[in-house]
């Protein structure tokens, strides 16, 4: 088995809030995250591909396409958009970075030629990266 991964970069402000919670309740739990007027990150998304090379071609997976499937389908709705309030796939959804991994997974699950999804990695800083393989 091969993995390929492409990287992509994609900047977005979001915040932290747990409506059924009050105010304080969720300064308590997210603390800076919960700020009213939100805050942002410089997010860094690697999509792995598993499969093995084509015959034809030797790839797993075209990095072209994969680029551009995951431009279209991912970084043109959340790139320079508050994920609150911008991103209709994110509606009703505490934008975590768990949580935009896992709806990064469902968008491109359909969407990838060749290979199969393996992985979504969600660096939101860069201590902080989040993982995500699929349903288990």
């Amino acid at each position: 088995m091969v993995y390929v991964t492409r990287r992509a970069t994609f900047s977005a402000s979001h915040r932290l809030f747990n409506p059924r919670l009050s105010a304080e309740q969720n300064e308590l739990l997210f603390d800076k995250c919960a700020n009213a007027m939100g805050h942002g990150h410089n997010y860094v998304l690697e999509v792995t591909v598993a499969g093995e090379p084509q015959p034809e071609t030797g790839y797993v997976v075209d990095l072209k396409k994969l680029k551009e499937v995951i431009k279209r389908e991912i970084l043109d709705k959340v790139d320079h958009k508050h994920l609150n309030h911008d991103v209709d796939f994110l509606s009703g959804v505490i934008p975590t970075a768990e949580h935009l991994a896992k709806a990064f997974w469902q968008i491109l699950l359909p969407k990838i030629q060749g290979g199969t999804l393996y992985s979504i990695r969600l660096h939101e800083t860069e201590n902080n990266v989040i993982e995500y393989r699929g349903e288990q």
